[in-house]
């Protein structure tokens, strides 16, 4: 039996793309009853190709659909009517579109005041809440483009983050209001937003400078707080090693054999190694070239050593991890193929939410 905690709690979407979706996602693996209001001939990103062809079956999972021409007197009824029991709306439309139809939240909550309304958006409310925002606008705007590319060569990073991340924040004011109305009895409006979910992202950064008084460099120009925190290349296929406490310096030295490098006594503390990167690294790469990357990580398995082969999403099928953690999860696609899919990353009482899932349907 998975672990259904939301059990119960009615959950209505007028959402598309992924941020919204993903909200609804987590709390339809947790349990609660979701239906999607999709227009006519169904959500757009049930057709994407490319990098849009996971959309759907990763983020509509363990819900229903209604399809409603919101226009028609007829459609803009059945939805007031799913909402007018429900505990929670989430949607992610532009700012003000529910609200020209009825449907936004001083409208709902006056018959329905236990009502919790998630809008999600590019923006929170101020200068910039009416531009149009997708992931990357935010990536490139709060930064962490910046972060992630080479000097002068800002790069998204290469998933959804923002838009999932964002759908998070959405569910984490959520399940808070939800815990208030346990206390009041009232629901209330609950926003999240692309734009400030990337800043807090890269609120660490942001940090760094109100600490150190300089900007940080982007993730590859920087200088890292360890010295060895990087990916070697082996003599196949490269791997990440980090050495962040000088503990595991001294294990790393006596697992590879680096006997000089231990004796050398300005070299036993962190910050000490840091500054004299441009000296040890060139040893480290030089040794660690001559290894594959299976026989690093059995050196390194149990070490307490961070490490990490660089693995690709379609490695991921068949991680023995995954297998055996419950990390993926079967799903009936709309084909009636099952494929495995990443299961939402928690354990309750050593269960996993979701367990087996259909897609979100057309309706009959």
């Amino acid at each position: 039996m998975s672990a259904t905690p939301l059990k119960g709690l009615k959950v209505v979407e007028f959402t598309h793309m992924v941020m919204g979706p993903a909200a609804g996602a987590i709390l339809a693996a947790l349990g609660a009853d979701v239906t999607r209001v999709e227009p006519e001939g169904g959500d757009h990103t049930r057709n994407l190709i490319g990098s849009g062809a996971g959309y759907f079956p990763m983020y509509n999972r363990h819900k229903d659909s209604v399809f409603l021409d919101l226009k028609s007197a007829e459609g803009l009824a059945e939805a007031k009517r799913l909402v007018g029991d429900a505990d929670i709306l989430i949607e992610n439309f532009r700012p003000g579109a529910l609200d020209r139809l009825g449907l936004g939240y001083e409208a709902l909550s006056a018959d329905n005041p236990g009502l919790i309304y998630c809008t999600l958006k590019g923006f929170l409310p101020g200068p910039y809440e009416n531009r149009t925002a997708l992931d990357e606008v935010a990536q490139m705007m709060g930064g962490l483009a910046y972060m992630t590319g080479p000097p002068g060569r800002p790069l998204r990073a290469g998933t959804s983050v923002i838009d999932a991340t964002g759908g998070m924040f959405g569910v984490i004011g959520i399940l808070a209001a939800l815990e208030e109305r346990h206390r009041t009895g009232r629901g209330q409006k609950i926003q999240s937003a692309l734009f400030e979910t990337t800043v807090w992202l890269v609120g660490q950064h942001m940090a760094q400078k109100a600490v150190t008084g300089k900007a940080a460099d982007p993730m590859p120009a920087r200088i890292s707080a360890w010295a060895i925190y990087d990916v070697f290349q082996t003599r196949d296929e490269p791997i990440f090693i980090g050495v962040v406490t000088d503990a595991l310096w001294e294990k790393f030295c006596t697992l590879f054999g680096l006997g000089e490098l231990w004796a050398d006594e300005s070299l036993r503390k962190n910050n000490e190694r840091v500054k004299a990167r441009d000296r040890i690294l060139p040893v480290i790469r030089e040794l660690l070239s001559g290894f594959t990357r299976d026989e690093i990580v059995t050196r390194l398995e149990g070490s307490g050593l961070p490490f990490a082969p660089i693995g690709r999403p379609e490695e991921l099928f068949d991680d023995p991890h995954l297998l055996a953690s419950g990390g993926l999860q079967a799903v009936r696609m709309p084909d009636g193929r099952e494929a495995m899919l990443p299961a939402l990353p928690i354990a309750m009482d050593g269960e996993r939410p979701g367990g087996p899932a259909e897609l979100a349907q057309p309706p009959a």
